[in-house]
């Protein structure tokens, strides 16, 4: 009975198949079901399947040609990029060159020839033509410009030819004649018995004074080392000081030098009041306005932008700005170059490394005749990506594909310009890019003013600016003179409302779209995925656009992986980043949030493969809020000296252009006891 009870158990229900025929199929049935997968799939019933041994061996074979990319992800999670919705606006644009020629100038033959050798132009520039004879009559001005427009030779000229013509000759150790507040070495040089000269930092004070002692007649300087001369050196004076000329003021001002300035002042008046004064300026803040209150005397004002202001009228009609920065730079617009143009592009986080890469790519090697500087937020991420580039795009490609980077490293040549190099390696660096007709200089704001580059075809903003008055004198690098010139703005799609925000100071900018960035890397193979019976690539296929994109990703990340010092180079060029995103203004912090950044995302813009674990102190999106501890009364005033320390950073990296103070500041080696 148990048997029997145990067979029907087991006994499946009448009209069904047995279980173990629903495991085992027959030859038949497996033929049967492939050949209707066949036709569902493939539309056919004539093609046969292969066996499985076979389908195995290809596949295999397949995985080995096929390279492992370990950075696949590429392409996914990336946020949505907005549309850019914003109304045309029509850009406040100047005129460059005149008509009238400096032959018409009755100026000294001598002076004429030095001016051709600076800048062979026949005609006067807009901002020349207004400014020269308002300066040779001896009176004040207030002069407003774009930056390229060749302001500098329109206080030079008046100030060599007043000199010159003097009726006693000047000798060398009358001192200053003229003191000019800003690093150029443009004036001076066709007068040997007029000598001009330099106090800037990074230099020796001990020579600077040897010189002071021997004589200088125009005197070029930064606020902060000529006021560290006039408390420590004895021989300087500003007895017969006729001239005083403070070039691009707003930026002197926005870097904190009014107190410098004010003391300059002081020490000119304790000494001679009477004098011609001259301001010059690429915006007009209220701090230029302040400055020109207390500094000029009845001045004209000089503007050239066609829709701010046409010709020349007492600087007491001007209509002024409103009393709050805020409404000042809210209102105030801005000149642009006539024959500059400029661009957007919206970049996810992840893609921003290689859409940089190819954008380089294309304009500096496959097109061959452009000059490039690429604006970075901090010195650490300058010497990063310069190290990081020059491997990876002209030498790092040379053991996988040595026919095709040779081509690369004849073409790119990277430089790099930041506030913590030495003066000497500075000026070398400078003078290298200066008389090159290729290149790529990555550098930081230091670059962005005074600064007299030519030849410069492209500026690339990789880290938006922080006003639009430093996105003005950033393109200022470009279009200079008459020249045409191109400009790259990258942005996160976060960051989108900072185009309207441009186009609310008539700056007007077109978008590219990444794709097309991207798509310059078909045209070379060395980003190719080589599989076998592949044929040869046509036209631009999304798909290969991302594996090419993908390859070169790859090539960024096993470089900053291969050691344990590149890895500690790019976790500290990511921090410098991030610190540097926190420092926006408040007025743009609804652009700029560090939370509204994803840290993984970022940190693959910096060839790492995952976010850092031992980045403290910054808050991005996905991290939680932590209480913090009272803090102690060391850690207070360690928090004091640290932010005499970032002052001290921003001075040197800014009180002269290209010419900083300190090149680093040194550490403390003992630190205050608590009390």
């Amino acid at each position: 009975k148990q048997s029997s009870a145990l067979k029907r158990k087991l006994q499946s229900p009448p009209g069904n198949p047995p279980l173990k025929r629903k495991r085992k199929r027959s030859i038949n049935t497996f033929k049967r079901c492939a050949t209707e997968a066949d036709i569902r799939e493939k539309g056919s019933s004539s093609q046969k399947s292969l066996p499985k041994k076979q389908l195995t061996d290809n596949r295999n074979e397949s995985q080995k040609n096929k390279p492992f990319i370990k950075t696949s992800s590429l392409f996914r999670n990336n946020p949505d990029i907005p549309e850019i919705h914003r109304k045309a606006v029509q850009q406040v644009q100047e005129n460059v060159f005149t008509t009238d020629c400096f032959s018409q100038l009755d100026l000294h033959p001598h002076l004429v020839s030095g001016r051709k050798a600076v800048r062979p132009e026949t005609f006067f520039s807009d901002v020349q033509k207004q400014t020269i004879p308002v300066l040779l009559q001896g009176k004040d001005a207030l002069v407003r410009s774009q930056t390229g427009s060749g302001k500098t030779l329109a206080y030079g000229i008046p100030l060599v030819q007043s000199l010159q013509g003097m009726e006693s000759k000047i000798q060398r150790s009358d001192g200053p004649y003229a003191l000019i507040l800003v690093p150029t070495r443009e004036v001076g040089g066709p007068f040997a018995w007029i000598v001009p000269g330099v106090l800037m930092g990074g230099e020796k004070r001990k020579s600077e004074k040897a010189r002071l002692r021997k004589g200088i007649n125009i005197l070029i300087s930064t606020p902060g080392r000529l006021v560290d001369h006039i408390k420590s050196t004895e021989c300087i004076h500003f007895r017969r000081t006729q001239w005083l000329i403070i070039d691009e003021a707003d930026r002197i001002l926005d870097l904190g030098f009014e107190k410098d300035v004010a003391v300059i002042l002081n020490a000119l008046n304790a000494e001679r009041e009477t004098r011609q004064n001259v301001l010059l300026s690429a915006t007009l803040t209220e701090g230029v306005t302040r400055l020109a209150d207390i500094s000029l005397n009845d001045p004209v004002s000089i503007s050239i932008a066609d829709e701010i202001q046409k010709g020349i009228k007492p600087a007491s009609q001007m209509d002024r700005e409103p009393s709050s920065s805020s409404n000042c730079m809210g209102q105030e617009n801005f000149a642009v170059p006539e024959k500059l143009k400029q661009y957007v592009v919206m970049v996810p986080s992840k893609l921003r490394l290689v859409t940089l890469a190819a954008f380089i790519l294309e304009k500096c090697k496959f097109e061959k005749h452009h000059k490039m500087i690429i604006f970075f937020s901090s010195c650490e991420q300058v010497e990063f990506y310069y190290e990081l580039l020059l491997k990876v795009l002209s030498g790092g490609l040379e053991s996988e594909q040595p026919e095709r980077s040779s081509v690369s490293s004849a073409c790119l040549q990277f430089l790099r310009l930041h506030g913590n190099m030495e003066q000497e390696e500075r000026t070398e660096v400078f003078q290298e890019f200066l008389k090159s007709k290729t290149g790529i200089l990555l550098c930081t704001d230091v670059a962005a003013r005074g600064l007299d580059l030519p030849q410069v075809t492209w500026i690339v903003q990789y880290n938006a600016p922080a006003s639009p008055a430093e996105y003005i004198h950033r393109i200022g690098r470009t279009a200079r003179i008459g020249c045409h010139g191109n400009s790259l703005l990258v942005l996160a799609p976060s960051e989108a409302e900072y185009v309207s925000l441009l186009a609310s100071h008539k700056i007007n900018v077109s978008e590219i779209k990444m794709e097309k960035v991207l798509s310059s890397l078909m045209k070379d193979d060395c980003f190719k995925l080589h599989r076998p019976r592949s044929k040869k690539s046509c036209g631009t296929d999304p798909q290969e656009v991302r594996e090419r994109a993908t390859v070169l990703q790859t090539k960024f990340e096993n470089y900053v992986h291969s050691n344990e010092g590149t890895v500690r180079w790019a976790k500290k060029a990511l921090q410098s980043f991030l610190c540097a995103y926190t420092t926006y203004p408040r007025n743009l912090k609804h652009i700029f949030h560090i939370k509204s950044l994803h840290l993984g995302h970022v940190a693959k813009s910096f060839g790492l493969r995952d976010a850092p674990q031992n980045l403290t102190g910054l808050p991005t999106a996905g991290s939680k809020k932590k209480t913090k501890p009272r803090p102690k009364r060391s850690d207070l005033l360690k928090k004091t000296h640290g932010k005499r320390r970032l002052a001290e950073i921003l001075r040197s990296e800014y009180s002269s252009g290209m010419d900083t103070g300190v090149s680093k500041v040194k550490k403390k080696k003992k630190q205050r006891k608590p009390g």
